[in-house]
């Protein structure tokens, strides 16, 4: 078992949005087979720029589910040893190509230019790691709460959102019941 290192300094304590606030024309579209391979694309290249830095890269968010309706964004967790280590990480994304958008407490977010991929690195064992895995997972089995996460989304889709975190904010009910029932099982 390899110990765990202590953080090698205090993480951040606010919310950067890189660039601000952004308005973003949001849209729910059905599920395109293409998404496993755009992953394993940038999971290959996430591989080579992070080397032994990568913990564990996972297809995480609606695109991971086969059938399932989703903005077409592939979402991406990254897992490292130390989130306050950015030099550890942070310049071989950006040198690989991608963007920092999201500097926060126990979570980084970078993505592409095209905005069509979102990495979200956090420190191996985040519960939000764990919630992202166990909700792919739940919804891959269940058709239910497949259906009712699809429905919830395109519901909210239609209200107009255009701001993507208000849209994940109004979603936060439907998925702590859907981690609820998961957890339960």
């Amino acid at each position: 078992m390899t110990a765990r290192r202590l953080p090698r300094r205090p993480d951040v304590e606010t919310v950067d949005l890189v660039g601000g606030t952004e308005v973003r024309l949001l849209e729910v579209v059905d599920y395109d087979g293409a998404w496993p391979d755009l992953f394993a694309e940038h999971r290959r290249r996430l591989g080579d720029a992070l080397g032994a830095a990568a913990v564990d890269i996972q297809h995480i968010g609606s695109t991971s589910v086969p059938g399932l309706a989703a903005k077409p964004i592939i979402d991406i967790v990254v897992t490292v040893d130390d989130i306050t280590a950015e030099e550890d990480y942070l310049d071989a994304l950006l040198a690989a190509g991608y963007l920092l958008r999201v500097r926060e407490p126990g979570h980084r977010l970078v993505r592409t230019a095209a905005l069509d991929v979102h990495v979200h690195v956090y420190q191996r064992d985040a519960r939000a790691v764990v919630d992202y895995l166990l909700l792919r997972d739940r919804l891959r089995v269940d058709a239910n709460d497949r259906e009712l996460y699809a429905s919830t989304k395109r519901a909210l889709i239609d209200r107009g959102f255009d701001d993507m975190n208000a849209y994940s904010d109004a979603k936060t009910d439907v998925i702590a019941a859907i981690l609820a029932r998961a957890s339960a099982s």
